[in-house]
Formats: C-alpha cells, structure tokens, sequence
C-alpha cells in the first residue's frame, strides 16, 4: 500500500479511474442504504414526506430486527472494501460518518433498546393516530392506504406486545412510575364508536375533490376498518399492559437497573453527546452550570427588587395570573405571533435562511397531558409539506408568558427550523447527511439559538430574560438529573425536588421532563453539551479574528455542515478561523 502511495503522490500513475468508481460504489451504497432504511421504517419514511410506504407499519418481529442488523453489518463489511483513501476530501468525511452511523447501530444491538423504547408516554402504538399529522390526505389513494394502515394495526399492536413480553423476561421493562401514565392513553383509543375514534380524523375533513359516492365509500371502510381491526387490537394491547406489564414494570426508575444498564447508559451518554465524557463528568459539568446560572437569575431578581427568597420568587412566577394566559386560543395566537416577531430579525445574525417555511400547529391533545411544552416537526424532504412548530395549549394556565421567546427561539427559529431545513435543501450532502440525527448538534444549535434572542431583542423585560435563564437552567438541571437518576441512583422525586429548587418551570412541565428523562436514557444530555461547545468555538472566533469576527459568517459555517459530531464542527470551524485569519 504504501508502494502504491508513493507512486501516486509522484505521479507515476494516475488515480481518476480508481477515484471514480470508488466515488461511484460510495454513492450507491449510502443510495441503496437509504432506501434500505426507509423500507424498514415507513412511519419515518412518512416523517420525511416519502409515502411510497404509508400503507405499512413497521415490522418489529424478531426476524425482522434480526435481518436489520445483520443488514448493517453487511453494509458496513462492504463500505470498507471501499478505499478511503482515494476519495475526494468531501466524500471521505461523507465515508467516515456513514461508517460511524453503522458502528453505533451496531454497538448499541447487546442492550435491546427496541425493547425500552416499545412502549412510552410520548411515543408507541398507543400514540399512533398522531400519525395523520404527517400525511397529505389529499387524494382516494391516500385514504386507502390509509384505511389499509389500519385494517393491518392488529399485527403491528401484537407484535408490541411480544416486544413487551420479551422485555418482562429480560427485566427491560419501563418503571411503573412513568408506566402508569399509559393507561389513560390506550383508553382514549378504545371509543364507544368508530367515528369517535382519533384514528377516524381524517375522514372528517376529506377534499372536495373527491365526489361524493368515494367519499361515502371511504368513510365507510374506514369506520369498518377501525371497528373490525383497530378497536379489538387496542382491547387487547389494554388487557395485557393492566394485567401483564404494569404489574411486572420496574420499581427503580433508572436504567442502572437492568442488565448492563451502566453500561447501557455510557452507550446512550456517548451516542447523544457525540463525546467521551462520562457520566461523572457530565454530572459535574451540570452542576458548575446550574451554579453559574443562579447567579444570574439573582441578579434579575434584585433587579425587579422582588422581597423574598429564590424559592419565593419561583412561586410568585408559578402562580401569579399575570404571568398566563387563560385559553388555549389565547396561548395559540400569541406563540404565533412571537414566531411571526422573530422573521425578520434573522438577517441581522445570518447570511443564508432556508426557503422552505414553517408553521404553528398545537399538540394533538391525544398526547398534550403527557408530554413537554414544545416540539418541532421537520418539513417534507420534497418540499411538500412545511416544518411546524408545535405547541402544547394543554393547561393554558401553567405555560407562563416569559418561556415564550426563548421556547419560539428554540423550536421555530432560529433554532430547529432554521438549522433543519437548511440541512434539508443542501443538495450537496448525500440524504443520510442532509437527515443526520447528531443530538448534540441539533439539540446544542437550539439551545445557542435561545442566547440569540437577546440579539434579536425578544427579551426585552426582566422577566423575559429570567424565561431565558430558566431554560438555559433546565438544560444545565438535565445533564445532573439524568446522570443522578440513570447513573447515580437517583429516584424520581429526588430528581423532581432538585428541578423545581433551580428552575421556573412549572411543576406540570417539570413533572413531565423528569419522566421523559426516564424513558429516554441519555438524550437530554445532548442540549447543554452541544451548546458549550458552540459558544466555545464562538469565543476562540472571536479571540482569533478580533474585529474581523463577523457573526452571520460564523453562523453560515457552524450551520453549512449540516448535523455532524462536536468532533467534526470544531475542525470546521477552527479551518474557517484559520482561513479568515489569512483574509487581508
């Protein structure tokens, strides 16, 4: 091999061909890999806007998860048969991510996690009529594949059920105590009739374009559809989770309980972080932050001379109505109308914004009780459908007004849209890179992008900027709650005691981050990470360049990689300071 190197470098044969067709067999298998990805998974597929599957639910028999992994290992053989060495520079990043994203497949199969992620209060099966919110419903053939959706929902719910069988067995069970909010959920999809079923939706809203007779024949296989199939299949997922898994669900609350759990959960810390940091150290990195944080938060309090303690202070902007809005319609529109607030500050802090808009939309109340304050979905891969910011208008009474900037900054822009649908529209970037899930990137870009809002003037009161600090704090509260409960023993109430000590958040919302912090080992570690990181490659910018710092440009480049490891955006970055330092 090194023969080889050092006639090419000398020139004494040529390397096009060899580069080309190795380029060629590189681009065919991340094609053929996406493609592969999309089959498997058709709820993602439909995520992304592709509805060549949305007839279909996933497999989840054993055989099925069997013939996954093994299809990764066998990618991941071919990819390095594959030589690196003779692609161009761009294409052996494209080759390094694509092998690591195998590699992490892979690592995490020994700890089962289909089998945690089964069943839990944001997501599962009993959840799966949310569904509708992805899909055009604009033609008979979207309807049947639709109504063909649910005629198969009863091998789709058995097959959960295995799954949950399995992971009693195994001890990989969720704990009771986030397991009980289950029940409720699974009750709401066994109505006294099939048109009073959520998954009956979108036979209330069918297009015109449709006569009249097809309308009335849809509607009808439809409601069949959910009576002969739908209803009996959550019956019976019902009857097993109150007798069978609930009562076998787990005591403890931290993945530490179950087998190799720590080990599980330094799998998860690494995955989500894109780091080696440990547990311990990520523990103690949330715990410098919520101090530092605090300090700033007291500041804000002398400053609205507010007589009491912190705690009091906390109570005062958890109960005051002056602090809330008293309808859902109310919360709605003034969400929409902070997005709206936010447009045009974006080209003060960016050279390029993505073409493809967002919307507002609420939380499907099917789901609102039991999940987080905001969420956003991403738009459509073809341009089809709009990224939408969802919001949770469940309890007005407990979403405060001051979260709302920061919240909007986060999840619209130039927080998730901004970033997403950038990566989206690069059509430079293979699809596994322009769709990469690197939490610590994503998550860490949105949680920078609420640091934004003071540039962009949305905190523009004390208690604005005390919302922002709340959620600066509820990121640093995470990486110490999720370490104290899955590595350290913490129970739920320890770490529901410890979040309501620090941040403003209410006790609804902090009760419902607590529990998904549970369900999701690891994941909410990625957001604070991220961030310091960002706001470190900021500062050395800035050291660096001096007056030739410029913050669109920085943002351009932080934000032209698409997702990627920390790893990989601080050698893009520091690359760019070096070539800016060079610029006369």
């Amino acid at each position: 091999m090194r023969h080889l190197m050092l006639l090419l470098a000398a020139g004494l044969i040529a390397a096009p061909y060899a580069s080309s067709a190795a380029d060629a067999r590189l681009q065919a298998l991340f094609d053929s890999t996406w493609e592969a990805d999309l089959r498997d998974d058709p709820l993602a597929a439909d995520y992304l806007g592709d509805h060549r599957y949305s007839a279909q639910w996933p497999d989840l028999s054993p055989a099925a998860t069997d013939a996954h992994y093994a299809r990764y290992a066998a990618t991941l053989a071919e990819l390095k048969t594959i030589p690196r060495a003779g692609l161009p520079a761009a294409d052996q990043l494209n080759y390094d991510l694509f092998a690591g994203d195998l590699e992490r497949r892979l690592a995490a199969r020994p700890f089962k996690p289909w089998l945690y992620a089964a069943i839990r209060p944001r997501d599962g099966v009993q959840t799966a009529n949310e569904l509708a919110e992805l899909l055009p419903f604009a033609t008979v053939a979207d309807y049947e594949a639709w109504i063909a959706r649910l005629a198969g929902i009863g091998t789709y719910i058995d097959q959960t059920i295995a799954l949950l069988e399995t992971a009693i067995r195994e001890h990989r069970t969720q704990p009771r105590s986030i397991m009980e909010r289950i029940p409720a959920q699974i009750a709401s999809q066994i109505p006294a009739s099939a048109e009073q079923s959520p998954f009956f939706e979108p036979f209330t809203r069918m297009p015109e374009s449709i006569d009249a007779d097809e309308r009335a024949r849809l509607i009808g296989a439809g409601g069949r559809a959910i009576e002969e199939h739908v209803i009996p299949a959550f019956r019976r997922l019902q009857a097993f989770f109150h007798d069978k898994y609930l009562p076998a669900s787990r005591a403890s609350d931290g993945i530490w309980d179950t087998p190799d759990g720590l080990a599980f959960y330094a799998n998860r810390a690494a995955f989500h972080t894109t780091t080696d940091l440990t547990p311990d150290e990520i523990h103690a990195i949330g715990l410098r932050e919520v101090a530092r944080i605090r300090g700033e938060m007291d500041a804000i309090i002398r400053q609205v001379d507010f007589k009491g303690s912190f705690e009091e202070f906390l109570t005062y902007l958890r109960t005051d109505p002056q602090f809330y809005y008293q309808t859902g319609d109310a919360l709605f529109e003034a969400y929409a109308a902070m997005a709206k607030r936010i447009d045009p500050e974006l080209v003060k802090l960016f050279g390029k914004l993505p073409r493809t808009p967002y919307g507002v939309r609420a939380i499907p109340m099917t789901s609102a009780p039991d999940t987080t304050t905001a969420y956003y979905q991403g738009p459509a891969l073809d341009g089809s459908r709009a990224g939408y910011y969802y919001v949770n208008l469940y309890r007005p009474e407990v979403r405060p007004k001051y979260e709302m900037p920061v919240l909007t900054a986060h999840e619209a822009v130039p927080g998730h849209h901004l970033q997403i649908a950038l990566a989206m529209e690069d059509r430079s970037l293979p699809m596994f890179r322009r769709n990469a899930d690197y939490t610590a990137y994503i998550e860490g870009w949105a949680l920078y992008s609420e640091r934004l809002g003071e540039q962009m003037g949305l905190y523009d009161d004390p208690y604005a900027k005390f919302g922002e600090l709340t959620y600066d704090m509820w990121r640093a509260v995470r990486l110490v709650v999720d370490t104290g409960i899955h590595a350290k023993r913490w129970t739920r109430q320890q770490a529901i005691d410890y979040f309501k000590a620090n941040a403003a958040k209410t006790e609804a919302d902090i009760v419902n981050e607590v529990d998904r912090y549970i369900a999701w080992p690891g994941q909410a570690l990625a957001y604070k990470i991220g961030q310091l990181r960002i706001l470190e490659l900021r500062r050395e910018a800035q050291a660096a360049l001096g007056e030739r710092f410029d913050i669109r440009a920085f943002h351009d480049t932080v934000l032209s990689t698409g997702a990627v490891p920390l790893d990989v955006l601080t050698k893009r970055v520091e690359a760019w300071i070096g070539t800016q330092k060079q610029v006369r």
